[in-house]
């Protein structure tokens, strides 16, 4: 078992954040999850009951393989729900306060579509995004979606 996160070989970046967000010790479903998809080719499927910290089992890894440089999506995250669709992204963004140059952006309906299109077209790393919206996105947007995403993952 890992004492910390420290242990799971995360970077002073992610660790400072989780370290403001009192983040001291890894749920089973984070201990378990982060340091197999921090390996490469590993595909995953994680189940744990609510509030255990899912989020930050795939957030953290995501955010890891994450290469500020390419201002396209390089992960998606689906989500059923706006509410959910809203929630990881706040998240994600919290995890990532001192990744300088990520952007994360939420993309779901009843919310502007064009506004939606403009912020993926500035320059977005990871996108969290109900399926129907996502779809909507991909037939409007093709030139803002043009580098396949690394992490794909659906959240519940």
């Amino acid at each position: 078992f890992f004492m910390n996160f420290r242990e799971l070989g995360l970077s002073e970046r992610i660790l400072k954040a989780l370290d403001e967000l009192n983040f001291e010790t890894p749920t089973p479903i984070q201990e378990q999850s982060i340091p197999l998809l921090l390996a490469d080719g590993i595909d995953l499927m994680g189940l744990a009951q609510t509030g255990t910290g899912k989020t930050a089992a795939f957030g953290i890894p995501i955010l890891e393989k994450i290469d500020v440089s390419i201002k396209t999506p390089q992960a998606l995250v689906l989500c059923p729900t706006r509410e959910l669709c809203l929630q990881i992204t706040s998240d994600i963004q919290k995890y990532s306060k001192y990744c300088d140059n990520l952007r994360t952006v939420a993309v779901y309906g009843g919310a502007s579509i064009g506004a939606q299109i403009k912020e993926l077209r500035r320059g977005v790393q990871i996108v969290v995004a109900t399926p129907g919206r996502m779809i909507d996105i991909i037939g409007a947007c093709q030139p803002c979606w043009v580098h396949t995403p690394t992490c794909a993952t659906w959240a519940t």
